[in-house]
């Protein structure tokens, strides 16, 4: 998809909410991956590139910001046209896991009235990425939430986060946060004691 560097600026510099999901900030220097909105200290322009998903700035080598947490992101694209489409199947991912199980591609491109080749080449214009490769995004993104906004078994957060195994959990965790689940519980329960204490 090529985005409007201009639109994204303007909202980046803005922090405008309503761009909050339509583009990520991705920065070079530090390989990290933000919400337009993001509150740390915007970096050098030159350093910074704007990409139309998650998936996209995952795929790109870029690590989700912990700050931001861009999991946490609406779903809200700024262009429309063939995206109420991509929208349509993109919600039915994230929402409903609907690549998690089996019938893949082709079953999920049926379900939104089109062909798998079709569909993803549709994902591939506007998010800059395979259906495949968003739902690893999203299920990803699920497993953060549970681990940072529950206590359940690493197992129990694997399945319920779409994963098949909990070996395939940690690996494709790992490749995306460039840390293991569990130091992300442990970070997240550090987290809670200091502020505890300041409490």
């Amino acid at each position: 998809m090529s985005l409007d560097v201009t639109l994204c600026e303007t909202a980046w510099a803005a922090r405008d909410p309503a761009y909050d999901g339509a583009f990520f900030v991705c920065v070079r220097t530090t390989g990290i991956y933000c919400r337009c909105v993001c509150p740390v200290k915007p970096p050098l322009r030159r350093n910074v590139e704007f990409l139309p998903s998650a998936a996209a700035a995952e795929l790109a080598g870029y690590r989700p910001c912990l700050r931001c947490r861009p999991e946490t992101a609406p779903f809200c694209p700024a262009w429309k046209g063939t995206l109420s489409i991509v929208e349509k199947a993109a919600r039915l991912i994230r929402n409903e896991g609907a690549l998690d199980g089996r019938g893949g591609v082709e079953a999920l491109a049926a379900r939104v009235g089109i062909g798998g080749r079709h569909l993803t080449r549709l994902f591939r214009r506007h998010l800059g990425a395979s259906p495949t490769e968003v739902a690893r995004t999203a299920r990803v993104q699920r497993a953060k939430r549970l681990l940072t906004d529950t206590d359940l078994p690493m197992t129990d957060v694997a399945l319920q986060a779409g994963f098949g195994s909990l070996r395939r959990f940690n690996a494709v965790f790992q490749e995306v946060y460039r840390r293991p689940p569990g130091e992300m519980r442990r970070w997240r329960a550090s987290s809670k004691a200091v502020a505890s204490a300041y409490a």
